[in-house]
């Protein structure tokens, strides 16, 4: 599921900055830490903007303002200047955003690459604040908030209207954040699940039940999941991140589980 993250945070870098960033070289593009607190500048800046054009809603959110002092010029990976750069990021995450320290990394963690998943998981994190602020978000985020939508809209009462105003209030809550979008062709996410179940030749498989587009009951408990596609995955929302479906199969299939 890392690479599937890595993937959609290169694209999303790309996109934002013009970059050529590989997901083959993902750490390596951003060692430098230079990326990072470039970003960090930007989030800063339309967090600002966001405030001045929304100070009600800017009331109820954490707005970072500290701008992060970094070298951009003639940085070397590894160097003193690098891990400065990549520091100061570090300390903004934590002093501006207020992350979490589950999701944060350490210099070294990035500098050496000793810990892709928590530098990858805090990079959504940013990611998450910044969309609240109007800025482009990743598609694993921009998912995210589609199926928040969904299930605010079902715990809302059935009436028509009374999903117009729910929605109206929450706009009015975030109004620098776009309106949610259909991210994936739901038409095939059905057959890409099926094909993947069928990797299975028990004569028992493990339940994985449709129950609308996107949504599927699974297991024994029928617990309640949410399907997506991510280009060439297959994606689940588990709890606040995100699963491949054939990692998450491995973790609770008993069949899969027993042949690890």
């Amino acid at each position: 599921y890392l690479e599937a993250m890595k993937e959609d945070l290169a694209e999303w870098f790309n996109t934002l900055y013009d970059l050529d960033i590989q997901v083959d070289t993902f750490l390596e593009s951003l060692e430098t830490g230079c990326h990072l607190c470039r970003h960090a500048n930007n989030v800063n800046r339309t967090a600002l903007d966001f405030q001045e054009r929304h100070p009600e809603a800017a009331a109820r959110m954490r707005v970072p303002q500290n701008e992060v002092v970094f070298q951009a010029k003639n940085v070397v990976p590894g160097s003193f200047i690098a891990r400065d750069n990549v520091s100061n990021f570090i300390q903004w995450c934590r002093q501006d955003l207020g992350i979490q320290d589950v999701l944060m990394f350490e210099t070294n963690d990035l500098v050496l690459k000793k810990n892709e998943k928590n530098f990858v998981l805090c990079l959504l994190e940013v990611a998450r604040r910044g969309s609240k602020f109007g800025m482009l978000a990743p598609m694993l985020i921009q998912m995210e908030e589609e199926i928040e939508e969904e299930m605010r809209d079902q715990m809302a009462d059935g009436a028509l209207g009374t999903r117009r105003e729910s929605r109206d209030a929450r706009a009015g809550a975030f109004p620098g954040r776009a309106r949610p979008i259909t991210l994936c062709d739901l038409k095939n996410l059905d057959e890409l699940v099926r094909e993947i179940l069928g990797c299975c030749s028990c004569p028992s498989q493990f339940p994985m039940v449709k129950v609308s587009e996107g949504k599927y009951k699974v297991g024994d408990s029928n617990t309640l999941i949410f399907v997506r596609v991510l280009r060439s995955h297959v994606m689940v929302r588990v709890g606040g991140g995100w699963d491949t479906l054939e990692h998450y199969l491995d973790k609770h299939d008993p069949c899969r589980c027993a042949a690890l």
